[in-house]
């Protein structure tokens, strides 16, 4: 089996039960040594995201509040939200490992591995849907996560924005989700995406670690400091570390962000 070429088709796969089968299929080969590494693959630049199928693409302001988590529209609203970013972070995962060839082995085994956490996340949320009588694809969604993909065309971009970034930001709001939830009345579903938030947090720690060893590979490569991460993310995001910041400090650290950058990031100390 060819890699990239059969990473394409993934990608490209729009449903996404089809997208995970032929997924674990292809990931059993890889992980039994049956894939073959194009050495000349030139990776497509994609235009639309593979969801373009599936939900409505709306812009950010327009997607559905997260508002009253007592409702029944409420919890779908979250679920659906969150359950579109874990969606979007296969792509982006698959995406990874996809556009940037002839790399370490290491490499790859790390988004693929991304890429599996990711599906059960999504998995997991799905479930919840289910059980609220809704599924992926019933709420608007919005293209900022592909978007990120399509700006970021290099591996020091990618690294610096995709993990080190934007799934770095969701460190930080995880916790604030989880503190708004243990404030309201106990209730069944909540009390499972509780469940499902620790562990995506836990899990999506060592997403962004993955990131740092290989924003850190690419800066070597590209005989850059480490520090070219905030004139990367100020390129993309020009205000996105304007405004002094709640920030998960412990996960952080853990993930391979330093006490300075740390320090830039909350404009404060923080360690």
């Amino acid at each position: 089996m060819n890699f990239y070429s059969e990473l394409e088709k993934i990608i490209k796969t729009q449903n996404p039960h089809d997208k995970f089968v032929r997924f674990y299929s292809f990931y059993d080969k890889y992980q039994n040594n049956e894939c073959i590494f194009e050495q000349n693959f030139e990776p497509e630049f994609f235009e639309e995201p593979s969801y373009e199928g599936v939900c409505k693409i709306v812009p950010p302001q327009v997607v559905p509040k997260r508002t009253n988590l007592t409702t029944k529209d409420g919890q779908i609203n979250l679920l659906h939200a969150i359950a579109h970013i874990e969606y979007s972070a296969i792509d982006l995962a698959l995406d990874a490992a996809y556009r940037f060839i002839n790399l370490p082995k290491e490499y790859y085994d790390d988004w693929l591995e991304v890429a599996e956490d990711e599906i059960r996340h999504f998995k997991m949320l799905e479930s919840l849907l289910e059980r609220l009588g809704a599924k992926y694809g019933d709420i608007e969604v919005h293209n900022s996560l592909f978007e990120a993909s399509q700006k970021t065309q290099t591996l020091i971009e990618r690294m610096a924005v995709v993990p080190r970034y934007l799934e770095a930001n969701g460190l930080d709001a995880t916790p604030l989700i989880l503190k708004k939830i243990d404030n309201l009345q106990k209730d069944e579903i909540l009390d499972e995406l509780v469940k499902s938030l620790n562990v995506i947090l836990e899990e999506e720690v060592s997403h962004v670690q993955k990131g740092d060893r290989w924003f850190e590979y690419a800066c070597k490569q590209n005989k850059e400091d480490k520090s070219v991460y905030f004139e990367i993310i100020d390129k993309y995001y020009p205000q996105g570390f304007d405004r002094a910041r709640h920030i998960n400090k412990d996960a952080r650290l853990e993930a391979g962000f330093s006490c300075s950058e740390l320090k830039n990031i909350a404009h404060k100390n923080v360690c």
